[in-house]
């Protein structure tokens, strides 16, 4: 499959290094000529230029993409290069911040297939976005990471919580959430956790019976 990335920073790089590892073309389109240079020096097709502008886009290869992931830390220039990606018959998946007002969220949200918060989910999450994935089929979990599915209590400390602002013990990140009978997605940013949710995180296998611990208001 052939993906173009729009922003080459933290998230930006991890998902291009993530999809390369498994075999996918990727362009990046980045502005920055320091990181240009960087996405070639990895062997990466790139193109500098600004991401909201269709003819960057087309240059990087828009019309042949499968998928355009815009990731920069700019909302504007995310979503213009997510409506030339729709324009050109792409899935299309945009970087929020997570401390966006819901309404905010609501108006991007139509207008594109999936939402990240890479602060919270990070490149994991933005490539199972891009590929279309099943969130209850964890990917990017390596040697050093598991993966686990909680169940939330009655009586968890947690119901009532944002789940994107929940707090976990050490290097344990929420992956996915979803209501009891539903499919496990990334959570809207005001979604608040109910008795009989489900949570996916991922962790070292030493942190896990903390998160459990945590999520489940159990003793240690």
């Amino acid at each position: 499959m052939k993906f173009v990335i729009v922003g080459f920073g933290r998230v930006g790089m991890r998902t291009a290094r993530n999809l390369q590892s498994e075999g996918h073309d990727v362009v990046i389109v980045e502005n920055d000529h320091d990181k240009i240079a960087r996405a070639e020096k990895e062997e990466f097709a790139a193109v500098e230029g600004d991401g909201a502008q269709e003819d960057v886009l087309e240059a990087a290869g828009i019309d042949e993409a499968d998928a355009v992931a815009a990731l920069t830390g700019d909302l504007n220039t995310n979503f213009a290069a997510c409506m030339v990606g729709k324009h050109h018959g792409c899935r299309t998946v945009l970087r929020i911040d997570e401390d966006y007002r819901e309404e905010i969220y609501e108006k991007y949200a139509e207008d594109v297939d999936e939402i990240i918060y890479p602060e919270r989910l990070g490149a994991a999450g933005a490539k199972t976005a891009l590929l279309g994935g099943d969130f209850n089929v964890l990917a990017d979990i390596t040697e050093q990471l598991s993966a686990a599915t909680i169940q939330i209590p009655s009586d968890s400390p947690a119901i009532g919580e944002r789940v994107v602002a929940i707090e976990l013990p050490a290097d344990a990140r929420l992956y996915a959430h979803g209501r009891a009978n539903e499919p496990m997605t990334i959570p809207l940013p005001q979604t608040e956790v109910q008795a009989g949710d489900s949570i996916s995180i991922i962790s070292h296998p030493d942190s896990l019976a903390a998160v459990r611990q945590q999520l489940r208001g159990e003793s240690a």
